[in-house]
């Protein structure tokens, strides 16, 4: 970064008075650190990486202290950093404050297939971190295995079952897999069905993999207890309030049997405690609207179904949907798969976690494995009046939230006002999220702050650097 952002930088730090998710601070100024280790692997390891500032106090009330010797200091952070696997290369960037020194070390993101960075000294499994709000937290084996199966390109879904064989397989729903496969893949009409249950995922060395019970199993949880479905309605907007009643659940439900049957099995619980009113169109017709558009819940549950962690790390985790009184959260063991972020949603093609999973089901019940579960989504909900959905991706957790409330033309023209009026003054994208009650900067500011980008309404502090973070926003 250039002397004038690391200044900058200093400035909103000492005005907020606190550490952040890219934000490490190291006072120094009677040495260096011994162990960067833990904060040099969380930044090599999380988007965008993240930037240690050395010379500012925070048990002295984040006052600039200075470093003891800014070139020593920086040698030393190399010697740190030259034990990190991969090698860590920090940029360093100087600047002057009230006759002090101040440093800072931009630790960039490493390449998907170097992760995850861990310190040599500890090993991989000791030494991996990741950063979680302004703490960095050692990483559980569970998502350093992550790193490792997108890399080796393991397919989960493939594994055999101990104690399962083909018998546990229903008979009708394989011989009618098996018609619908041989109608649309030509290449396999004159196999047997066990050459091609194997190039299907199917089986396996005779056996049947996980994938196959959970498509073509008489009752997979026979095997996998937990591979199901927790679905419960919530009186109130959080899980423990008492309705007047005291009842905490309205309804509570385990949906169970092959993935065709959970899909079918969640989307009637939804059905069945989603309330409907009657509308009249402009032709005079009357026409049922539910609260969320129910193409865009059965996109919600299927993509969970196919895209969840089949790993032996999250056999014990359901999915789970709940619904509150303000809006509907479904969430899935496994955050997202390879090289796509929740900003690339619908916008590009993704690594797929389960394959085999997903192209069987294209066969079984005419799902779509083309990415455009995401546009679906967002364009029922925008149909329906609703405001777009939030993904969130947490330490091995995909979230989706629904939100019940109607977004009219009125409201929309008001928040775009408030924000054009809270941005005479230049805001960061903290700033604004923050400001506005999201938890989520990046939804925000995609949501809301594109559009007004594109027409020229707001302007970018940075232009040549859109992704900076030091990116602020002004009208």
């Amino acid at each position: 970064m250039l002397e004038e952002e690391l200044l900058q930088l200093v400035e909103k730090v000492i005005s907020e008075k606190c550490e952040q998710q890219h934000i490490e601070l190291k006072r120094a100024s009677g040495g260096t650190p011994t162990k960067l280790y833990d904060t040099l692997s969380s930044f090599s390891n999380q988007l965008d990486g993240g930037t240690i500032i050395f010379g500012i106090d925070e048990e002295a009330a984040y006052q600039v202290v200075g470093v003891y010797d800014v070139q020593d200091l920086q040698k030393k952070v190399m010697e740190q950093s030259l034990q990190m696997e991969p090698v860590v290369r920090p940029l360093f960037t100087v600047a002057h404050i009230d006759d002090k020194l101040v440093v800072s070390a931009e630790i960039s993101e490493c390449d998907i297939y170097d992760k995850p960075c861990f310190y040599k000294g500890a090993g991989r499994l000791r030494g991996s971190y990741i950063r979680v709000g302004d703490s960095d937290q050692p990483m559980t084996e569970y998502e350093i295995y992550s790193f490792e199966a997108f890399k080796r390109n393991i397919h989960d879904e493939l594994r055999t079952v101990d104690r399962a064989a083909k018998k546990n397989l229903s008979r009708d729903n394989t011989t009618e897999y098996l018609i619908k496969l041989r109608r649309q893949k030509q290449n396999l009409v004159n196999l047997e069905d066990d050459r091609i249950l194997e190039t299907q995922g199917i089986c396996q060395d005779n056996a049947p993999t996980l994938a196959g019970l959970m498509l073509l199993g008489e009752y997979p949880q026979e095997f996998f207890p937990q591979l199901s479905v927790t679905a419960m309605v919530v009186q109130g907007t959080q899980i423990g309030e008492l309705g007047d009643d005291g009842e905490r659940f309205v309804d509570n439900k385990r949906i169970e049997g092959t993935i065709p049957q959970m899909l079918e099995g969640t989307l009637a619980f939804v059905r069945r405690n989603m309330k409907v009113k009657t509308i009249v169109t402009e032709e005079g017709k009357r026409a049922d609207k539910p609260e969320y558009p129910i193409k865009a819940i059965r996109e919600i549950i299927l993509n969970a179904l196919i895209h969840r962690d089949y790993s032996v790390h999250t056999d014990h985790s359901p999915i789970r949907l709940v619904m509150f009184e303000d809006r509907l959260e479904l969430e899935n063991p496994g955050g997202l798969y390879g090289r796509i972020t929740v900003d690339d949603l619908g916008k590009t093609s993704a690594d797929t976690r389960n394959p085999y999973l997903a192209g069987a089901l294209e066969i079984m019940i005419d799902t779509e494995n083309r990415f455009s579960g995401i546009p679906t989504i967002k364009a029922e909900l925008k149909k329906a009046g609703l405001s777009p959905p939030l993904f969130i991706d947490r330490r091995g957790v995909f979230k989706v939230i629904f939100y019940k409330k109607i977004v009219s033309q009125t409201s929309e023209n008001k928040i775009t006002q408030d924000i054009l009026n809270y941005c005479a003054t230049p805001r960061s994208r903290e700033e604004l999220a923050k400001h506005f009650g999201f938890e989520a900067p990046t939804y925000f500011i995609k949501t809301y702050i594109s559009p007004l980008l594109a027409d020229g309404s707001i302007k970018m502090t940075l232009p040549n650097k859109p992704k900076s973070k030091f990116q602020k926003y002004y009208s």
